[in-house]
């Protein structure tokens, strides 16, 4: 009953707790609610404060806004005005411009008009009087121009040569003396000691039996020799001597060369002429280069393709009327040069140019065509400068000087290939240019006789004293010399000289 008693109580003790606690905690919660709410409150103001002052700030500075706007239109406009007035009065001006054009276009046309009709008026009044003046002569216009040509010409003719004669006469020898100055001073400068080289083709021989062993057994010899060296071995009676025949002179030489060391070692075979040949074959293409590098060094050249200067040395074995091509190339070289030096020409180029002139020769064996067309091909194909093609190709006159550089290389070509013992050429050649030359002469009318002397460095014409007068033989001297240059291929130049000699004979009895 006791413990029933202490359990009731404990029960109520247990449910009075509750209850006050249930109570303390909702008048705790009341307070915390009243307190967050006037926390919220508050902030609400002060949120509502600080929107009006932003509002207020936002209100102040659109309409800042607004007035700078207003402003900057306001500026706008006027611009706008000012420009549109300039426009205005540009315009203005214009179109007064056009009338005042317009006008004077017209009177310009009107002038136009009027001076063609007195145009038309003047060409009548000409016609007009040419017909009464051919009417009253009895001649016509060609007729009366003619007559008058003949009749000035023969009352002027001895004045008007006398004073050709005087002129020709101071020119030429104020300018042949210059000329002679300059070239002469060129020569001086480059003074080349060369003597004349002949490639011969002709081996010689200790005695007649080597024949034999050049030949070999069955020709075996022979024909390894021409099949590696690619020429003709020619053995025939000449005695102690073979021939080699071919268009290649490098390949001459080799085939030259070789055969000499064959006949010196005694040993002829065909697996020693193959062992000789190779030899020989490295030996010239080795020779070929140091001559293209020699000839660039001693003519101060550079930038040139290697290729060109392989083919420059390839003219180290390469004679033109027993000549050496590439000594001839420095030679015009050096003389070009030094003309275009005296004249204050570009030298560089004449001397590039010269040293190029000839470098188609090289290969003209193996191209088809004039060594000046290809020496064209190869200079254009290795990006050579157009002004030293144009200055190299018109050395022959195959085609026409474009610059005086191009003038000054052909001068030099023929300084160095026609001055005394420079070439050789052959009794037929000499025989034919003396007989085409005379032959030029010949062929014009009123000439009866012509003579080529100075080893055909000059002709001498005799005409016909009735049918040439004195300024018909300066025509004729002309004539003849321009159908030299034009039909003849000749080193230097030739002198034409007509000679017209009117004589009276009397016998005194």
């Amino acid at each position: 009953m006791y413990q029933f008693i202490l359990l009731l109580a404990g029960v109520f003790a247990l449910v009075i707790g509750a209850a006050l606690g249930y109570f303390a905690r909702q008048s705790i919660a009341r307070k915390k609610a009243d307190t967050i709410e006037t926390t919220l409150q508050k902030k609400i103001s002060q949120v509502k404060k600080d929107a009006e002052e932003i509002t207020s700030r936002a209100r102040e500075k659109a309409v800042q806004i607004i007035e700078k706007t207003k402003r900057d239109v306001t500026s706008q406009r006027q611009e706008l005005f000012s420009a549109e007035k300039l426009l205005l009065k540009r315009q203005n001006t214009l179109e007064g411009r056009i009338l005042n054009l317009e006008e004077k276009e017209r009177k310009f046309c009107e002038k136009v008009e009027k001076l063609k009709k007195i145009k038309e008026a003047l060409e009548d009044l000409k016609q007009g009087t040419l017909k009464n003046l051919e009417r009253i002569s009895g001649l016509s216009k060609e007729e009366a121009k003619k007559e008058l040509l003949e009749e000035f010409e023969k009352e002027y003719q001895k004045e008007i040569l006398e004073k050709v004669r005087k002129l020709e006469e101071a020119g030429l020898e104020k300018y042949e003396e210059k000329a002679k100055k300059i070239i002469a001073l060129a020569i001086q400068k480059y003074a080349l000691s060369q003597a004349q080289e002949l490639t011969t083709t002709t081996v010689s021989l200790p005695n007649e039996e080597i024949k034999g062993r050049i030949i070999g057994k069955e020709g075996r010899n022979i024909r390894t020799l021409e099949r590696l060296t690619g020429v003709e071995i020619v053995v025939d009676e000449t005695p102690e001597a073979v021939m080699i025949s071919g268009f290649d002179p490098i390949r001459r030489q080799i085939a030259k060369i070789s055969l000499e060391r064959l006949i010196q070692d005694g040993r002829i075979q065909p697996a020693r002429i193959e062992d000789t040949v190779q030899k020989v074959e490295s030996e010239i293409t080795s020779q070929i280069k140091k001559a293209g590098e020699k000839a660039i060094y001693d003519t101060g050249i550079v930038g040139l393709d290697p290729r060109i200067v392989q083919l420059l040395g390839r003219l180290r074995f390469r004679t033109s009327y027993g000549q050496n091509v590439l000594l001839h190339s420095i030679e015009v070289s050096h003389l070009a040069a030094a003309l275009a030096s005296e004249l204050g020409v570009d030298s560089k180029i004449a001397r590039k140019a010269g040293l190029l002139h000839d470098i188609g020769k090289a290969v003209d064996h193996q191209i088809q065509g004039s060594h000046t067309d290809i020496g064209i091909k190869i200079l254009e194909k290795f990006g050579v400068e157009k002004e030293i093609i144009i200055a190299m190709k018109s050395h022959h006159e195959e085609y026409p000087a474009e610059s005086i550089e191009a003038v000054l290389v052909q001068v030099a070509d023929q300084i160095s290939g026609a001055r005394p013992g420079a070439r050789k050429d052959t009794l037929e050649n000499y025989l034919k240019r003396l007989e085409e030359l005379e032959g030029i002469a010949l062929s014009f009318s009123g000439v009866e006789k012509a003579y080529a002397i100075q080893a055909g460095r000059e002709i001498r014409i005799f005409v016909k004293p009735g049918e040439i007068d004195d300024l018909t033989a300066k025509k004729l001297a002309r004539e003849v010399a321009n159908r030299i240059q034009e039909e003849l291929k000749y080193p230097g130049e030739i002198k034409v000289t007509v000679i017209r000699e009117n004589r009276a004979v009397e016998y005194a009895r």
